[in-house]
């Protein structure tokens, strides 16, 4: 009779609290499905000691192990943060309103990143910034997110008040004109913010991405390097702009020859920069070419291969098309589900139906379902476009460049090679190092 009692009263629950209890569950479900990836992982990282075969000419036994537990130790990092983060989560989001909850995160995250930074970065010898710099760097972006976030949420609520029952349509159409207006003007006016940005000088790197871009017909306009070595030792590139501007920019991290981080190398081991290397000896030179940073000339070049095929095959355009397909089906729901009573008295507003609320409630815990089902097939989509970027770049003959670029980048920011398949199928929006080193093998060897 007890097991029976105790189901008739679950099934006597409001309406509410079936709702509030139902987010909670699928939130913890969400929570232990990844903890219970990151731990097949980890064990990954444990067990995987020895250079696999197909790179045992390429990758040292120092640099694996110095990959293997810096992944150790973010994979640590992870575990307890994100368990802080869901029972945060649970607690207090929907209880404060946007300027104190951003405030309250802001300010709760702080340790967390602290610690990422200034132990597990610095520990394994990525992170390049003092905690002044980075202090000011957090008040800064915090300042930039309110100067963004409340102007935008107070217009987007404004129009959700005065847009009758067709809301949603010009709710979506202000979001996505805002979306489209900060990707034009980010990097030049908000990324400038934080990082210095100067032009690459006129040489023979600058000719050759301007010969490549010329032969794929991209709009290319202008080409920056952005110090990121003040930061953190991590290397990437990207281009944006919209329509015939296209700017490219590298991470000074990526250039061989541009990379700080180089010179200190060279001054430690007691090389002069300026000389031919004669006199050094072969031990100086190995160990200086093995510590050595970036890419060279004709990898960089490959590596934007690949960033351009990504424009080439039209994966951008595709990308923003469903990011707003999404979107719009999103502000639909939220218009379908905002009269409801009951969603605001399951998280505690009786007597009041906050829009902001209601935002927060709808697009945050009732669409998680939907959030984690859509996350997962854009990673799938994601790794399919990485290949397809990697297929472009090989049939501009950088077949040879990219597969020692991708080398090189996966050492300098200790990417681990090995991975449990479920983990890297649910998790990694970019194909592992070993398959894509397989896929260019063939026309490598060509």
């Amino acid at each position: 009779m007890g097991m029976w009692a105790s189901l008739d009263a679950v099934w006597e629950m409001s309406a509410e609290r079936r709702i509030f209890g139902a987010v909670l569950l699928f939130s913890w479900t969400v929570y232990l499905w990844e903890t219970f990836l990151a731990r097949r992982q980890r064990r990954i990282y444990k067990t995987t000691t020895h250079v696999p075969l197909e790179l045992g000419q390429i990758m040292d036994s120092e640099t694996f192990e110095k990959s293997r537990l810096y992944q150790l130790d973010k994979s640590t990092f992870s575990f307890w943060s994100g368990l802080y983060s869901e029972v945060e989560g649970t607690i207090t989001q929907s209880l404060v309103f946007l300027l104190l909850a951003t405030l309250f995160s802001a300010l709760t995250g702080l340790p967390w990143s602290l610690y990422n930074t200034f132990v597990i970065e610095e520990k394994h010898g990525f992170n390049q910034q003092t905690l002044g710099f980075f202090m000011k760097d957090a008040i800064k972006k915090f300042i930039v997110t309110q100067c963004i976030l409340l102007p935008v949420s107070s217009l987007l609520l404004y129009i959700i008040k005065i847009g009758g029952d067709y809301f949603f349509i010009y709710a979506w159409l202000f979001t996505l004109v805002v979306s489209l207006v900060l990707v034009t003007i980010y990097a030049d006016y908000i990324a400038p913010l934080f990082d210095k940005f100067t032009p690459l000088p006129e040489g023979k790197l600058k000719q050759e991405i301007e010969i490549m871009a010329k032969s794929i017909d991209f709009p290319l306009t202008k080409v920056y390097v952005v110090q990121g070595s003040k930061r953190s030792s991590h290397s990437n590139a990207y281009f944006y702009g919209f329509f015939k501007n296209k700017r490219i920019v590298l991470f000074d991290t990526l250039l061989e020859e541009y990379s700080v981080l180089n010179k200190d190398i060279q001054e430690e081991s007691g090389m002069e920069p300026c000389n031919d290397g004669e006199g050094d000896s072969e031990e100086i030179k190995a160990e200086v070419k093995n510590k050595k940073q970036g890419c060279k000339n004709e990898e960089v070049l490959a590596v934007l291969g690949h960033e351009l095929g990504h424009w080439k095959l039209g994966h951008t355009v595709k990308n923003i098309i469903i990011s707003q397909m999404n979107s719009f089906l999103c502000f639909f729901l939220f218009a379908v589900l905002i009269g409801r009573k009951e969603l605001f008295v399951a998280f505690g507003f009786y007597d009041s139906q906050p829009t902001l609320i209601g935002l927060l409630i709808i697009f945050q815990f009732i669409f998680s379902p939907y959030n984690e089902v859509l996350s997962f097939c854009l990673t799938v989509l994601s790794r399919r476009f990485e290949f397809q970027a990697d297929a472009f770049a090989k049939k501009l003959g950088k077949a040879k460049d990219l597969y020692s670029a991708l080398i090189k980048l996966n050492k300098d920011n200790l990417g681990f090679p090995v991975s449990d398949w479920l983990f890297s199928m649910w998790h990694y929006s970019h194909p592992p190092l070993l398959e894509r080193l397989q896929a260019l093998k063939n026309s490598k060897q060509d």
